[in-house]
């Protein structure tokens, strides 16, 4: 019977690791220009949208966020990613309720309160004092008064489920 078979629809869209590596590949010579900036995490949604989250050591200005999404769509335009053009793209800086995924995000936030949980679902609440290749140390007080005290533990990235800095005002 005839047009009863499904077409594949690997075939009609771009495989999203594809999609993500050719991002890549235009983000990263660009962020190489200035290495104060980074990339944290490139998204792809099955609807083409296209998220690209970028950091800085000293945060993420609008204007370097406007300057790598135009240079971003005018490659994804030129080299034909998309024939019909039927795309979404977005470059910010992860939202401040995004867990840190980077060493460099965690040497960022260096003395800044975060929550850590860990894989076993403990959660531990501190300031975090010292980043390293391995693990990260968080510092916190226990207790009240005279019976205060402080108390530093050491945590590696692998024992780690996620890491959120705790915005304070």
């Amino acid at each position: 019977m005839k047009g009863t078979k499904s077409f594949p629809s690997s075939f009609l869209i771009m495989e999203a690791s594809v999609l993500i590596d050719k991002v890549k590949a235009v983000i990263d010579p660009l962020l190489a220009e200035d290495q104060s900036y980074f990339c944290v995490q490139i998204k792809v949604k099955p609807t083409n949208n296209i998220k690209v989250f970028l950091d800085g050591d000293n945060g993420l200005p609008i204007e370097r966020c406007t300057f790598f999404n135009r240079k971003l769509y005018k490659a994804i335009e030129e080299e034909a990613w998309f024939p019909e053009g039927d795309f979404s793209l977005e470059v910010s800086s992860p939202g401040v309720d995004e867990p840190l995924l980077l060493q460099r995000q965690y040497q960022k936030n260096k003395g800044r309160k975060v929550l850590v949980t860990m894989n076993d679902g403990v959660e531990k609440e501190g300031q975090l004092l010292e980043v390293g290749e391995q693990e990260i140390t968080l510092e916190w007080t226990e207790g009240k008064g005279k019976k205060a005290l402080q108390q530093q533990m050491q945590i590696q990235y692998e024992n780690i489920k996620s890491t959120i800095v705790q915005v304070q005002f």
